[in-house]
């Protein structure tokens, strides 16, 4: 939510300006969301953030390692950093994880707090973070040049970027820069980037190499991100960079370490998504099909989600129907007995959340199993106490954390077209839901919205795709012409018909 600029036209701009303000403001209360921590959380921060290294963390000293933590730019609560390097005919990965729980005591008013957000929330005017800022943005946050308590997970891999070797201990680090994705991306394109760059670059295509071949599944959807600068906000479609998905392979990769200690200990919590049934992919394949897409049929659904043009319309629009293949996903704890769902269907494989947890409420306790039984130590009780809890707290934040992103930019959409009633765009058909009419996204606005079929307009909805009107019928893949009939900002709504 750190990109785009959407600035708001003519004169009517600061009245406009006005109503965004309110509607965040409204987003806010509607979600409760709240405004600060409190004196007894923000004092237990304060006094947390003074703690020295414990004699665990100072025990492995990792700090002449040279990490360095590749995230947006601006970014203060940085969770890892990473060290690669060749290691015979393969690598060792090492991979530093902010040390929250050194700095959060369980049961304590930092925990309860956190346990009530589950996660950071991000809205235009300001983030709504899980941890006092004190700690997620200074005394926890991997910062550079700067000791930090950290969870290293010590990874080996063959020659195909394959785990051999699986550590994980409480140490002591320190980042040598703080690096951004274009940058990264910038100095690989040039030929100019830094060793630990130049092999995440070669790891990373062996481990989506690796993520192809065992049946796993990227959704290539384009980001819709909202921007402010100078109290003005805009969205755009933003495609993630090659640099960003390598990054999120090695966070992949140690999600998938993280389950297999945990399936080996029989104690944890995987993060678990139901892969879609024969029906599902059967009539996602007949879409495909109409789309003019080549599947072949030897050919996996992520391998062929990875080959859509995001800049084809009729691609975009197969984008938007695959959604449909990735629902289901939650989180499952176990403690002895095996659970039954211990995928991740678009990971394919075992996989669990440890490398946000700064961010996230879950991965604080899925690093503290881990660490536990990498050392062959017992889980300690009151951990394993709290992890039946997590499935529904993740739940209910998930939830909350979807209906605010799309809230926000429902408003942002509304401001953007506020002043452009009867304008008209390029779009593609993203959706054809019959009676109900289309969805389009706005070629040059970053705006997805519902959309009239003109002869659904003109004959009182009989018409819909393939109706009686005198327009023709449009679906899904089709390039259409739109007018703006509606962009109300406190209502948050937006609404198209075909021109």
């Amino acid at each position: 939510m750190t990109h785009p600029l959407v600035r708001l036209r003519t004169d009517a701009a600061a009245d406009a300006a006005h109503e965004l303000v309110d509607a965040f403001a409204a987003i806010r209360s509607e979600f409760d969301i709240p405004a600060d921590f409190g004196e007894s959380v923000s004092a237990a921060a304060r006094a947390a953030a003074d703690r020295r290294p414990t004699a665990e963390h100072e025990a492995h000293d990792e700090r002449d390692v040279e990490f360095v933590t590749i995230d947006p730019p601006g970014s203060r609560d940085l969770d890892q950093a990473l060290a690669l390097e060749r290691a015979g005919s393969g690598y060792r990965l090492r991979y530093a994880i902010a040390d929250v729980p050194a700095f959060v005591d369980l049961d304590g008013p930092i925990d309860l707090e956190a346990r009530a957000r589950t996660q950071t929330l991000y809205l235009p005017d300001g983030r709504c973070p899980l941890h006092p800022p004190v700690l997620s943005e200074a005394a926890a946050s991997l910062l550079p040049n700067v000791d930090r308590p950290a969870f290293v997970w010590d990874i080996h891999l063959d020659s195909d970027a394959q785990p051999t070797q699986v550590a994980v201990r409480r140490g002591l680090v320190r980042s040598r820069a703080q690096l951004d994705y274009a940058g990264v991306q910038a100095d690989l394109d040039a030929g100019r980037a830094a060793p630990v760059l130049a092999l995440l670059a070669e790891v990373g295509a062996k481990r989506i190499a690796a993520e192809i071949e065992r049946g796993g599944a990227s959704l290539p959807m384009p980001e819709q991100e909202i921007h402010e600068q100078n109290g003005h906000y805009r969205l755009r479609f933003r495609p993630p960079l090659p640099a960003e998905d390598c990054n999120a392979q090695i966070s992949l990769l140690t999600g998938m370490c993280a389950a297999d200690l945990m399936l080996a200990g029989g104690v944890g919590i995987l993060r678990t998504m139901p892969a879609p049934d024969d029906k599902t992919l059967a009539a996602f394949r007949r879409v495909a099909r109409a789309r003019g897409a080549d599947w072949p049929e030897d050919r996996s659904y992520g391998a062929f989600l990875r080959s859509l043009d995001r800049d084809d319309p009729g691609h975009l629009a197969l984008i938007h129907e695959a959604t449909s293949l990735f629902r289901g996903a939650g989180y499952t704890a176990f403690d002895g007995q095996r659970p039954e769902q211990v995928e991740h269907a678009a990971v394919a494989a075992p996989y669990a959340h440890v490398t946000a947890p700064l961010r996230r409420l879950v991965d604080r306790f899925g690093l503290l199993v881990c660490a536990a039984l990498s050392a062959g130590a017992q889980v300690p009780d009151e951990v394993r106490a709290v992890l039946p809890q997590l499935p529904d707290l993740m739940r209910g934040g998930d939830q909350r954390a979807s209906a605010v992103n799309r809230a926000a930019t429902d408003a942002v959409e509304a401001a953007q077209l506020h002043d452009r009633i009867g304008e008209e765009f390029d779009a593609v058909v993203v959706d054809d839901r019959g009676e109900r009419g289309l969805i389009v996204a706005i070629r040059d606005e970053a705006i997805i919205g519902p959309c009239d079929h003109r002869d659904h307009r003109d004959h009182g909805g009989n018409g819909g795709n393939g109706g009686n009107g005198s327009g023709p019928s449009v679906g899904a893949g089709d390039e259409v012409r739109v007018r703006v009939t509606q962009a109300d900002i406190a209502r948050r709504k937006v609404r198209f018909e075909v021109v």
